[in-house]
């Protein structure tokens, strides 16, 4: 008869730099359960190396015994697994694919904005490309279609307004030569002015359509100096007006419908507050030129109205006072051709005249 089956003797050959203790440390051995019959009732189980580690120990039917271990290295620390580097050349790949996604569609938005700020403005711009994502192309396509259909109304109601202004010139050249056939001189004298009173309005609402349409060319100026030349202007002819030197701003614009604008401003403030002050002030998204006075300024319901065409506030409808109600509406036009506009505001007394301009 055999002897029965002891704890074998167990002898292990370590690496250098290894602690045989952690393979030591909680090192049993256990039989297994009742109901796992497969296995003989001398078989032996092993734990070992803090349960990293296993092994079976089980007896065979011709005498000898088999023996099995197995023993994995678990890293403590999850930077010395391949976990780190999986997941930064995932986190690369997914940011390349991102950043090309993103590329394909602010490309075209960025393009789209640009030509919108640049209509805003004024300035002409030629039919965009329609790429990019669906959704953009599409946008694209009703960009370019909402400018054509712009531009075509604009030029139809230019050319009707012309058509209208040369049709009229002929009537009043003949009312001009029929009224310098009478003999009454008070009569004839006043049907003359009522014929240059109508032959004013005429021109100035020709002046106003054509401004609408003006194909001035955008450049880039020193405002300052442009603002400063027409207060000098103005000043060479005896105009009571002041101008504040500030530092230099370099703005795009049409350099001679922004003149016209600051002129027209600098006038009004000369006729009904008798000087004007004017100065610039440059903002994060602005640049503003002021023009104010001492006046009697305007009535707050009636600071809108005095943009309307041909309105004035000065009730005799003498061109001599009140010019011919055209002025401002001008002006307003201009600014806002510029992606701008004019704001008037009470002060404490006169009248602040402030085109805003997009910086």
């Amino acid at each position: 008869m055999k002897p029965p089956l002891s704890a074998p003797q167990t002898r292990a050959i370590f690496r250098r730099g290894m602690d045989p203790q952690y393979f030591l440390s909680g090192a049993t051995w256990t039989m297994p359960a009742q109901d796992q019959g497969e296995l003989p009732v001398m078989a032996r189980y092993l734990d070992f190396a803090k349960l990293n580690g296993a092994g079976v120990i089980v007896p065979l039917a011709d005498g000898r015994v088999l023996n099995a271990a197995f023993y994995k290295n678990i890293s403590p620390s999850v930077w010395r697994t391949h976990l780190p580097l999986s997941l930064t050349l995932t986190a690369i790949l997914v940011a390349l694919a991102g950043f090309l996604t993103v590329r394909r569609i602010a490309s075209p938005l960025r393009q789209l904005t640009q030509a919108a700020e640049t209509l805003g403005r004024g300035e002409a711009v030629s039919p965009l490309v329609e790429r990019g994502p669906e959704d953009i192309r599409r946008t694209t396509i009703a960009f370019n279609g909402m400018q054509e259909r712009i531009h075509r109304f604009v030029a139809d109601q230019t050319r009707m307004l012309a058509a209208i202004g040369h049709d009229l010139r002929t009537p009043l050249t003949t009312m001009r030569l029929r009224a310098e056939l009478i003999e009454d001189t008070e009569l004839q004298e006043r049907m003359l002015d009522t014929i240059e009173e109508m032959q004013a309005l005429t021109e100035s609402a020709l002046a106003l359509a054509r401004q609408e349409t003006s194909a001035e060319p955008t450049r880039t100026i020193d405002l300052a100096a442009l603002v400063e030349s027409v207060c000098d202007d103005l000043a060479d002819i005896g105009q009571p007006v002041r101008f504040k030197p500030g530092e230099r701003i370099t703005y795009r614009c049409r350099p001679d419908g922004l003149r016209r604008v600051i002129r027209n401003l600098i006038e009004n403030a000369v006729r009904y507050a008798g000087g004007a002050d004017v100065s610039l002030a440059a903002e994060a998204a602005s640049v503003k030129i002021l023009v104010e006075d001492d006046g009697p300024g305007i009535p707050i319901d009636s600071i809108e109205d005095v943009f309307a065409p041909f309105f004035r506030l000065e009730g005799s409808r003498s061109r001599e006072t009140g010019g011919s109600g055209l002025g401002l509406s001008i002006a307003r036009a201009i600014a806002r051709q510029h992606g701008g506009d004019i704001i008037l505001s009470p002060r404490a007394p006169g009248l602040r005249a402030m085109v805003v301009l997009p910086g």
